[in-house]
This record gives C-alpha cells, sequence and structure tokens, in this order.
C-alpha cells in the first residue's frame, strides 16, 4: 500500500499476506474452528505485519452488543479514580471486554450526554460512580437492558447493583474517632458540597457523630474545582487565621489534607498533642510526607475489582452478587490522630 492509499485492511489483504484463504483467517483471528498451529502462526505473524485490526461492526450488529464495558467517572485528575480503573482493569484484562472511560466533571447534563453517547455503541455493561443521576441518565441505565453496575457509595437504592462503602458511615467513624481523642473544637475543610455527593454524605455522618457527643463543627471552609496541595494550604491558612482555637482538622479528602498538614508542619504546630488532623481516601502516593495523616480506606482498587467482576459474571449467566455489595472502610490513624 501507498502512503496515500488510506482504505481499511480487509480479510483479504491478511488471506494474500499468509497464503491461507480468507475462511481460515476468519477462524483464526474469531479463535474458532480447527486451524494447526503452524497456520495460525502463519496468520497472526500476517496480521501483525500489515497492523490488521478486525472490524467488529458486523458482529455487533449481529449480537446488537460490542465487547466494551462504558466506565463513566467524574474525573481522572482526582487521585481516586485512576486506581478505581486498575481494580476495573485487572478483571478485564482477563476477559474479551475493554473499558472505555468517559469524564463528566461532577455535572449531571455531562453525565446524560457522556452515558447517551456510550450507550449508542450498544456496550456490554456499564459502571458508573455514584447513586445520584438526573431523570434522563436513570431512565438510559434502567431500559438499556445490560448490567449496570454504580460504584463508590451505598447509601441509596441501586438502579441495578451498587458497589461501594457507606459514606455516611466512614464520616461517623471519623466523628467517633475524633471525639474519642479528646477533640473539640474542630473544623471541617472540604469540597462544595452541593454536587459532590458522597461528600457531603460523610460530612452528614459526620456532624450526626459530633452532634451525638454533644459538639458542632466550629469552623468551615468550602473550595470548588479539582483537589490540590496548595488549596489545602490556603484554606488551612485561612481557617487557622480565623479560628486560632482549632483542636482539630478534618479534610473532606486526603490531597487537601496533605496541603494543611505541610503548611502545619512548616508553622510549628504541635501534632496531634494541640491540633489533629484527618482526610478521606487513604491515597497512597501520600504515604511519603514527613507524617502520616490519618485517613479512612475507602477501598477505591477493590471497588473497581469488584464491579469488574459483576459486568464478567453477568454477562455469563453468574449472579451470585445480590444488588448490594458493601466494602468496609477502615481508620488509619497515622501521626495526626491519637488513638483512644
Amino acid at each position: 500500500m501507498t502512503p496515500k492509499d488510506t482504505r481499511p485492511l480487509t480479510l483479504r489483504d491478511v488471506s494474500e499476506a499468509s497464503g491461507v484463504s480468507e475462511m481460515t483467517v476468519s477462524r483464526v483471528l474469531r479463535n474458532r474452528g480447527d486451524v494447526s498451529a503452524a497456520t495460525r502462526e502463519k496468520v497472526l505473524r500476517a496480521a501483525k505485519t500489515l497492523g490488521y485490526v478486525p472490524n467488529k461492526i458486523a458482529g455487533a450488529l449481529a449480537s446488537q452488543r460490542v465487547n466494551l464495558v462504558a466506565v463513566i467517572i467524574p474525573s481522572m485528575s482526582n487521585l481516586v479514580f485512576p486506581e478505581v480503573m486498575t481494580g476495573i482493569n485487572r478483571v478485564l484484562e482477563q476477559t474479551e471486554l475493554q473499558p472505555v472511560v468517559g469524564l463528566t466533571d461532577y455535572l449531571p447534563e455531562k453525565e446524560e450526554k457522556v452515558l447517551f453517547e456510550m450507550l449508542s455503541w450498544r456496550p456490554s455493561g456499564v459502571i458508573i460512580a455514584g447513586l445520584e443521576h438526573s431523570d434522563a441518565s436513570r431512565a438510559m441505565l434502567r431500559t438499556a437492558g445490560i448490567p449496570v453496575v454504580e460504584i463508590m457509595d451505598t447509601d441509596g437504592t441501586p438502579i441495578d447493583t451498587m458497589v461501594g462503602i457507606s459514606h455516611r458511615r466512614a464520616g461517623r467513624e471519623m466523628g467517633r474517632a475524633i471525639l474519642a481523642a479528646g477533640h473539640r473544637r474542630i473544623g471541617f475543610l472540604g469540597t462544595g458540597l452541593g454536587l459532590d455527593h458522597r461528600a457531603r454524605k460523610r460530612f452528614e455522618g459526620f456532624t450526626e457523630a459530633l452532634a451525638k457527643g454533644g459538639v458542632e463543627v466550629a469552623d468551615q471552609e468550602f473550595y470548588s474545582g479539582g483537589s490540590a496541595l496548595a488549596k489545602g494550604r490556603e484554606m488551612t491558612m485561612a481557617m487557622m487565621a480565623r479560628s486560632p482555637d482549632l483542636d482539630f482538622l478534618y479534610y473532606s479528602n486526603d490531597l487537601i489534607g496533605a496541603g494543611g498538614l505541610l503548611w502545619m508542619i512548616e508553622q510549628g504546630y504541635d501534632i496531634p498533642d494541640k491540633v489533629g488532623m484527618a482526610g478521606f481516601n487513604g491515597v497512597r502516593l501520600l504515604q511519603g510526607l514527613p507524617r502520616k495523616l490519618a485517613t479512612i480506606d475507602s477501598c477505591r482498587e477493590e471497588i473497581g475489582r469488584r464491579a469488574a467482576q459483576i459486568v464478567a459474571d453477568r454477562l455469563t449467566g453468574d449472579t451470585k452478587d445480590g444488588p448490594k455489595v458493601e466494602l468496609t472502610p477502615t481508620i488509619a490513624f497515622g501521626d495526626t490522630l491519637k488513638q483512644p
């Protein structure tokens, strides 16, 4: 083929290059039929040399499905979701399924658009973050006729199946641990709670636990946009200037918590004796900090694995998992939260 010849390769091209019939090439590439090892090797070598990629649209027209799993998440800049994707990929790479990712930026209208486009390709399953969706998105998911797994959260009712943790429980457990360590003047720093439903649920569980102990959040600082170390520093500096008597800072995620921790260390605060600190997610990337930030592991990779396994199993007729798979988050006290 000349550089100007951009026509897609066909089975005939592979047939001519390997010296076997098109039918045999088709059987080899679909891994079907009785073909000798030598012939199989000849065909695969020719296809690889040519750069041939099978056209699966014809097969999809017959089956009404392609071997793709739509994975719809809010962001890849957030350190949480790459670990979820790792779990999904480790399961799907053992099957014929491939994940295809769509990003929503936490916007319901963008989720609708991404979901519409992905479902139009007739994927074999959907893995989607969160339980809160627009009416249009819920309608599409309910009528898709494929496995739908909502991930990261179990505080609600799934459309089909959900895999995650209870964020209200995670918030309550952290609240109880902070009170048990003797802290009473507590500040909360985190993302705006309007669109981040999981952060809102953790905050609700957290304040519920504090209220049962007769304590209210003494100060709050919110931000919008992606999590960042710089934002954690800025927010912490502003809060401590405004409320210097705080004895604990609870962050909605580890990344802003790490930024706050670095600033507090630079300022010479006595941590955790005078001021305790904690975040959420158990992000492994932050284990190299001068001190280990207290946190709760959100089971990200395991959530990805379990969700992908449910899709793969359902496609083979295995329905051993029920509609709710709830994992158990655990507190890591680190160096910033005293153990009771």
